[in-house]
Order: structure tokens, then C-alpha cells, then sequence
């Protein structure tokens, strides 16, 4: 009896789905896509013929994104820290934080590399 019990536990505990993920908060910049994979918006600043400098302001940031994302790319959260991209599953809620710094809630999926938007706040 003892071992069934445990054999139970064990896999229930073990399926994908049957326990949920747990919300943790990440920080880092909204982006567009293109520019994150970069690390910075430099390539579009040179592109595009923008002052050069080594962080935009933040209206030119949010402009560089917002312009980005309206030409197919999508938002995502940068941390410039671990140099790491992620995939952001709302890109109704990123909208309104372009460019910004931001703690972003909500459940990771790293076969993914998404996070599932719960809130954003700014940092």
C-alpha cells in the first residue's frame, strides 16, 4: 500500500501540466525582437540614420521599438545583464512600457524561452 501511495505521488508530482508553475518576476527593458537579438539599438540607429549614442533616450527607444514592432517584429523582455531574450506570450501589455526599464510577472516556459505576462510594472 505504502509504495502505491508513493508511485501515485511520484508521478503526479512528475506530469508536465498537473502541477502549476509558480510566477516569479523578471527584469530587463522591453524591446522589439530585432533589437534585442542585437543587444542594443545601434543597427537601426545606423540604418535609419538616428544620432549614435550608446543608450537612447527614452522616447527614442520607445520609438525605435514601437517602430520596429509595427513592422513585423514582436516585443520582448532584454535583460542587458545576462545578455538573455524572452519571448513575451501578450504583446498587448508591453506596448504601453517601449523602451522601458520594467519587472515583468508571471510563469516561465524555457522549451519556449516565454514568459506567460501576468503583470508589468515599471522598474
Amino acid at each position: 500500500m505504502l509504495k502505491t501511495l508513493l508511485s501515485v505521488s511520484a508521478l503526479i508530482l512528475l506530469s508536465p501540466g498537473l502541477v502549476s508553475a509558480q510566477a516569479k518576476t523578471f527584469t530587463g527593458n522591453i524591446m522589439d525582437s530585432g533589437c534585442a537579438k542585437n543587444g542594443s539599438h545601434a543597427q537601426m540607429q545606423k540604418m535609419h540614420q538616428m544620432p549614435s549614442s550608446d543608450a537612447l533616450s527614452g522616447n527614442e527607444a520607445k520609438a525605435c521599438t514601437d517602430a520596429c514592432v509595427k513592422n513585423g517584429a514582436s516585443y520582448v523582455l532584454y535583460n542587458r545583464a545576462t545578455k538573455t531574450v524572452y519571448q513575451l506570450d501578450d504583446q498587448t501589455k508591453p506596448a504601453d512600457f517601449a523602451g522601458e526599464r520594467v519587472r515583468v510577472r508571471g510563469t516561465y516556459d524555457p522549451s519556449t524561452h516565454t514568459i506567460h505576462v501576468e503583470s508589468i510594472t515599471k522598474s
